[in-house]
């Protein structure tokens, strides 16, 4: 189980490099971490999101992340029995740039990783904080 473990300390650095690449908006980082058939799910998106490919995610990230500006936490990780997927709790700090509001939001999501990149993300978080930041007053 010594290569299991290996593979979820391998997995948990790109998960942080992951996090941090997204709040420096580092768009070459990011795309580094990803596999090109990278998959990225949002079933509480408004809509729900379904991004095939590291292109398409790349190209809907970008402008979000010109919205809400934010840093994660990752708060909690937790192993798959799959060394290959890891569960986490992560949660963001920042703003909604067009109204200044906070933007502080809790998240769980279930990553995926191959050949050391991040192949998949299915994430959870509450859409009614995204919709109050973005409200005017």
């Amino acid at each position: 189980m010594a290569e299991d473990d290996d593979r979820r300390a391998v997995n948990r650095a790109l998960m942080r490099r992951f996090a941090t690449a997204i709040g420096d908006r580092d768009w070459a980082a990011l795309a580094d971490l990803l596999s090109a058939d990278f998959l990225m799910e949002m079933p509480y998106g408004d809509p729900v999101q379904r991004l095939e490919g590291r292109e398409a995610y790349l190209a809907y990230v970008e402008p979000a992340l010109s919205v809400m500006r934010f840093r994660l936490s990752l708060d909690r990780i937790h192993d798959g029995l799959d060394p290959d997927q890891l569960i986490s709790e992560y949660t963001s700090d920042g703003v909604a740039t067009p109204t200044g509001k906070p933007y502080r939001n809790v998240y769980i999501g279930v990553f995926r990783f191959r050949d050391g990149r991040i192949c998949g993300l299915r994430e959870y978080w509450n859409p009614m904080i995204s919709a109050a930041a973005l409200a005017p007053d």
